[in-house]
This record gives structure tokens, C-alpha cells and sequence, in this order.
């Protein structure tokens, strides 16, 4: 297929450093995790590689092959940029919150990490999928970007600790919470804990605080709490594909969005170090027509 638009995701970052799970990739490879492209008849197509996974080249060529069961269709009217940069994100964001977390609707539900694309994709995906109250935590320089579709905004401030960002959650709750979405782990898990009601949900799905987070016994025993881990490679092809569908249908329709930035594939090598570097603004997404 011809390819016309890769992200930069911080899979292919991990990938390409040696430093995921998957140890160190077999080199010379092209990274690129996803993808959106055109099939040779002209239908545009989402897809996945192994990239940095198993050996094999990924997404960040002109023109790729890709077995059908990774090919996902897409509506004809779809922004090929703006599903290159909601992809695998949404996909996590979309499943964690459905899946794993149970959501349903007239629940209330506090997103970590609001202003990354996972949290940003998950803000929307809880107030599209009936949720009464949605609260997004971020860094205060973010805060911008995690607003569409929260009803608040919590800032998670240099040096805060479980209990000053526990009191920052509760006077915007709506009383307790009942599912949170936490891509970040850390203090802002151990704080969102506090503020989950009995029997309440938090489902993790990244570690980009910290790898480790300060969660007391008490407050898991005292409300029965469960913490739930989430990664999209336990989800099957079809799993996979249903969730992508819904995602392109929302954004064709202007329901769905998340901040990314167009870089002609020329500028890649500047554009992966800003991405690394967390300089760029949202999901890089380079083009390759």
C-alpha cells in the first residue's frame, strides 16, 4: 500500500532505543508501529506493523506491506492525519475506559495524564460514551489541551504529593468517583485512589510519572478499590479493528481530536528528536503525500 501518513508514538521511540519490553530491535529496520495509507484500488486503510517488535520493517516508507488481518478500512471522509495521530492512543483510551474499566453511563470519571494524547482521546471517548462528569488531571501547561469535553480541570503541580492533589480532586467531584483512567501512574494514581467511591475502578495503562506509585493498603481494603492493568497487545485483530472503527467514525464526524503537529517526512530526524525530546507540540505526524 502507499502510505500517507506515520506518527511518532513513544512505542517507536522505545522501539528504536532498545529500551521496550522487546528488548533491543534486530538493526538496519524502518520504525513506524501504524500507519495510515491507501490500499492499490484507493481505499484508505489504518494499519499496524511489528516494528522494533519482531523483525521486519514498519511504517516510515513510502510504500508498505502489511498481512490483511493488521489493514483496518477507513470512511472515505476521514482526515488520514487526524487517525495517524488518535491510532493506537485512542485505541488504549477507547478500550481501557470500555473493556477494562466497565464504564457505563452516567458515571463519574477522572482521566490522568489529560494532556497526552491517550488522556486527551479518553476525556472525549468518557463524555461520548455517557459518562455525567469527566475531571482531567494535567500538568498546569497543558491544561489547555485537556479541556474539550471536561467538565474540570485539575492542575498537577511541581512537587504536589498524594494528599494535596487528593484535595484538589474532591471539591470539582461530584461526589466520588467512579472510574479512573490513569496512563501515568505515580502520585496522581495514589491520589485518585482516595477519591474512588467503594468498589470503584482504576485502570492503568502507562507509567509516564512513575514507575512506582505510593498506594496505601488501607485505601485499597477500606473502599474494596481495584486497579486494573490494561496494554493494547492483549487485544485480538477483531478487538482491535471494532474499537479503530468507532474511533475513525467519531473523528469524521467531528467528535474526536487530539493536538498534533504535520511534519513533511523530510524533517524526520528533527522531528523524532523533538518527540523524544517531549518538545513537540502533541503527536508528530509526519506525511508522506
Amino acid at each position: 500500500m502507499t502510505v500517507t501518513a506515520v506518527p511518532i508514538t513513544p512505542l517507536d521511540l522505545l522501539c528504536a532505543s532498545g529500551t521496550s519490553y522487546f528488548g533491543t530491535p534486530s538493526t538496519p529496520y524502518v520504525p513506524g508501529v501504524q500507519g495510515v495509507g491507501t490500499l492499490p484500488g484507493g481505499t484508505p486503510v489504518w494499519f499496524a506493523t511489528a516494528a522494533g517488535m519482531r523483525p521486519g520493517d514498519g511504517a516510515m516508507a513510502s510504500v508498505v506491506t502489511v498481512p490483511p488481518e493488521d489493514v483496518v478500512p477507513l470512511p472515505g471522509d476521514v482526515p488520514p492525519v487526524l487517525i495517524a495521530a488518535l491510532g493506537l492512543s485512542a485505541v488504549a483510551a477507547h478500550q481501557a475506559l470500555h473493556s477494562a474499566g466497565g464504564l457505563a453511563a452516567g458515571e463519574q470519571v477522572i482521566v490522568l495524564g489529560a494532556g497526552g494524547v491517550v488522556g486527551q482521546a479518553a476525556v472525549q471517548l468518557a463524555r461520548l460514551a455517557g459518562a455525567r462528569r469527566v475531571i482531567a488531571v494535567t500538568r498546569a501547561a497543558s491544561s489547555r489541551a485537556a479541556s474539550p469535553g471536561a467538565d474540570a480541570v485539575v492542575p498537577l503541580l511541581p512537587g504536589d504529593g498524594v494528599d494535596e492533589l487528593a484535595e484538589r480532586l474532591r471539591p470539582v467531584l461530584d461526589g466520588p468517583a467512579d472510574l479512573v483512567l490513569d496512563p501515568v501512574f505515580g502520585v496522581p494514581a495514589a491520589a485518585a485512589l482516595r477519591v474512588l467511591r467503594p468498589g470503584g475502578r482504576l485502570v492503568n495503562l502507562g507509567s509516564s510519572a512513575a514507575p512506582t506509585a505510593p498506594i496505601d493498603s488501607a485505601t485499597l481494603r477500606g473502599g474494596s478499590l481495584r486497579v486494573i492493568g490494561y496494554t493494547n497487545n492483549g487485544l485480538s485483530v477483531a478487538e482491535r479493528a471494532a474499537a479503530l472503527t468507532e474511533i475513525a467514525g467519531h473523528a469524521a464526524a467531528g467528535r474526536l481530536t487530539v493536538d498534533h503537529e504535520i511534519v513533511p517526512f523530510g524533517d524526520v530526524a528533527d522531528a523524532w528528536e523533538r518527540q523524544a525530546a517531549g518538545h513537540a507540540t502533541g503527536r508528530i505526524v509526519l506525511t508522506l503525500i
